[in-house]
């Protein structure tokens, strides 16, 4: 059965000798194993992409959204538009008024 005791070591090849030495020495001096180096290193590289990707995401969306609020909408008419529907309501409703009296 698989348990944390039983689980083996990540192995760590390195086909140049000077890479695995610097690496070695970082962990030394970080205090931890080399596993425990990379892997911490790999996370911190992965939550940094992450960062950056959620950060242009948050750019994008207000560049968006000031586009959107730049450009008028066919949905939100235009103040003549809405002059010129005010002004027919107004019309029709003088018109009916004048039918039921």
């Amino acid at each position: 059965m698989d348990t944390m005791s039983d689980a083996k070591a990540m192995s760590l090849r390195f086909p140049d000798p000077t890479q695995r030495e610097a690496i070695a020495a970082a962990a030394r001096q970080a205090g931890v194993s080399m596993q425990e180096y990379i892997l911490s290193a790999a996370y911190d590289r992965a939550t940094a992409v992450e960062q950056r990707f959620l950060a242009g995401f948050k750019a994008s969306m207000a560049r968006s959204g000031a586009a959107f609020a730049a450009e008028p909408s066919s949905t939100d008419p235009s103040p003549e538009h809405r002059a010129a529907e005010r002004e027919a309501k107004r019309e029709i409703d003088q018109h009916e008024r004048g039918h039921a009296a």
